[in-house]
């Protein structure tokens, strides 16, 4: 197995993840915190997409699915284009409104596509290419695709959990 084959796997699994996070939520379930100060499942699912369509994207070399598909007017989003939700405080997050379960799987699903496409185009000698100098190491194209792998998992586990407390309310 080559290297680009196990990410196809991992952001697979992203992938079918989310889908599990949204599938049947309401719009108010997608918006209901747990706390006032909790993430919802809309923003967390929104916001891991964010940081995928942004990081890929930018080791690739191509514009953010968020805009070159519209995805940004579809959302109407109240951040700044280029926002993808790091640093957000808890009354930012409040502010996001997503308008359903499927344009948040809509939207994912263009960047898994973009992912995808970019990343079975690697080749292992590929993973040491140098992305950002701005960390000491210096950040190579693996490592960066590693840090997104970690990160969307997380946010979509965090997600799920949300979803069954969700649900055991009703």
């Amino acid at each position: 197995m080559r290297g680009h084959d196990l990410l196809v796997d991992a952001f697979g699994r992203v992938h079918e993840s989310v889908h599990a996070a949204v599938a049947g939520l309401s719009v108010d379930q997608l918006h209901r915190r747990l706390d006032d100060d909790a993430n919802p499942v809309g923003w967390l699912v929104w916001h891991l997409t964010r940081v995928q369509d942004d990081h890929v994207a930018d080791v690739a070399g191509l514009e953010q699915v968020w805009t070159s598909q519209g995805f940004d007017a579809k959302f109407g989003s109240p951040y700044p284009v280029g926002a993808v939700g790091y640093g957000q405080s808890s009354h930012e997050v409040g502010k996001l409104t997503v308008p359903s379960a499927e344009a948040l799987t809509d939207y994912h699903d263009a960047v898994h596509e973009l992912t995808v496409d970019y990343v079975k185009g690697l080749n292992d000698e590929d993973f040491d290419r140098v992305v950002d100098t701005r960390w000491d190491p210096a950040v190579t194209l693996g490592v960066r695709l590693v840090s997104v792998v970690n990160d969307t998992l997380q946010h979509v586990g965090q997600a799920a959990y949300v979803r069954g407390v969700l649900l055991r309310e009703n």
